[in-house]
């Protein structure tokens, strides 16, 4: 299990723990929440690609992702998301998004990989 990979923030970008006391141990299903989150930050960021300054589209879109990540343990990016959710079209903010989500995804990616060896 991924215990704690950690951002320069020392934020988990995945709380092993958190997923395996949030499933009760059930290895499967850690592994589809890891898949449905990944699919779910690609779709976000597509979508906030296309948000613009569309205020109510953005909060939509990054506190539900920011749940998502926060409920399986991606805890680096709930914490971008909630710092970023009052920020719609800012480039700041979107970069900052881009780039904790670029990572989270990253460390699924490892993680999945790891699982199924």
């Amino acid at each position: 299990m991924l215990d704690d990979n950690r951002t320069g923030a020392d934020t988990a970008l995945l709380d092993g723990a958190h997923l395996h006391r949030y499933t009760g141990g059930d290895i499967a299903l850690e592994v589809e929440l890891y898949g449905l989150l990944r699919g779910q930050i690609i779709s976000t960021l597509d979508a906030l690609a296309r948000a613009g300054n569309d205020a109510v589209l953005w909060q939509r879109l990054i506190h539900t992702l920011k749940g998502a990540a926060r409920g399986v343990g991606a805890m680096a990016l709930g914490e971008v998301c909630a710092a970023q959710e009052n920020q719609p079209g800012d480039p700041a903010a979107i970069t900052a998004i881009r780039a904790v989500a670029g990572q989270t995804l990253e460390a699924i990616d490892t993680e999945l990989e790891r699982r199924a060896a």
